[in-house]
């Protein structure tokens, strides 16, 4: 098969460990629903199947790891009927869920950027092996959009108020502060990342307990020394600052507060979209406080189903990706203006017309 055939993920077997490898390094790995599918099939496979013991997903080629979903796609589809944004949500997020719950060990390799859609396929698993080139964020509140493939449910369960911070900043952090904040659970010098590999999929075939490969993988103390974000100070001024009970008393709290760290990130959050920071907020909020993720990933979908066709989304998509002037106008443009009401529609069960309600796999 020519390069240019090439699947945009390869599907392969190494003894006992499935292995996932995202191939479309032109586009930084980026989510399609073909990518959806062909990931979907291989992991209901490989659950079924005695042979395979465990799963790896990494990606191939030196640059990112998966740079989030076919935004492009997203908008063409908003700015019409939506469906096909719909369905592909229905099929990610169908994917995200699959991942929370497989039955076997699933391992994620985080070498590179990791935003967006490239969230959902690592987070949920119980490993995540990062590198001193992993980059992760969830920058959707400058685009319009919100923290989805399932951002709602795992960033309120970091420690404190973290997740908070990230959902509404979109702040990008390097593998030290993906330690600190317990977004990675190994940490690897990329150039052991192949002996990294190799040690899962021997483990993987030993049926060795995930105990043992994670006291025997990755020195997460080397990365103590290297934080850019996650200080003890900053992490205390984020708990004491994103605890609010609105958005509005979160930028309260941050401009009021004297260090010019907290000011920066009012100054950041003035920047983006109202609707997101309320919709995010409101997201994280009811996450943290659900208790089956399926719930929450239907809830998802009906913000997903309706945030695409709204107005900032196109906008922020033309300004971000499409125009790159960088000057988004949203609307509504001040969090004042976007009321409760409005809030509900978003989180509303879907009405006729809007498409099914969202349900996981079963299998």
């Amino acid at each position: 098969m020519s390069e240019a055939a090439a699947p945009p993920v390869a599907v392969s077997t190494q003894g006992h460990l499935g292995v996932l490898t995202l191939n479309r390094p032109e586009a930084l790995h980026a989510l399609d629903g073909e990518m959806v599918k062909i990931m979907t099939e291989a992991l209901v496979a490989w659950a079924n199947d005695p042979a395979v013991a465990g799963v790896m997903v990494d990606h191939a080629g030196p640059r990112g790891f998966c740079a989030g979903g076919d935004i492009r796609m997203l908008a063409e589809s908003g700015a019409k009927d939506g469906q096909d944004a719909r369905a592909f949500f229905y099929h990610e997020y169908r994917l995200n869920h699959l991942i929370a719950h497989y039955p076997k060990p699933y391992v994620a390799i985080l070498d590179g950027v990791t935003m967006g859609g490239g969230v959902g396929i690592s987070v949920h698993g119980p490993f995540r092996i990062g590198t001193e080139r992993t980059l992760f964020a969830m920058p959707e509140t400058g685009i319009g959009l919100f923290p989805d493939v399932g951002g709602g449910w795992f960033l309120p369960r970091l420690a404190g108020e973290i997740g908070m911070w990230l959902a509404l900043t979109g702040t990008r952090l390097k593998a030290a502060d993906c330690v600190a904040a317990g977004i990675l659970t190994h940490f690897v010098p990329s150039e052991l990342l192949d002996a990294a590999k190799a040690q899962v999929a021997g483990a993987m075939s030993t049926h060795t307990p995930l105990s043992a490969l994670k006291s025997g993988l990755g020195a997460l103390e080397e990365e103590a020394g290297r934080l850019q974000h996650l200080t003890p100070d900053t992490i205390a001024i984020i708990n004491r600052c994103f605890n609010g009970d609105s958005v509005e008393a979160i930028m309260e709290a941050l401009s009021t507060d004297e260090s010019d760290w907290a000011k920066e990130q009012a100054r950041v959050l003035n920047q983006k979209s109202p609707q997101t920071l309320k919709v995010a907020f409101r997201q994280l909020r009811q996450g943290r406080a659900a208790t089956d993720f399926a719930t929450h990933m239907a809830m998802e979908y009906r913000i997903g189903a309706r945030v695409v066709r709204r107005h900032d989304f196109l906008e922020g998509v033309r300004a971000v990706i499409i125009d790159k002037d960088q000057a988004p106008k949203w609307q509504p443009a001040t969090l004042a203006e976007v009321d409760d009401a409005l809030l509900d529609t978003i989180f509303a069960p879907l009405a006729a017309g809007e498409g099914p309600e969202w349900e996981p796999i079963t299998w």
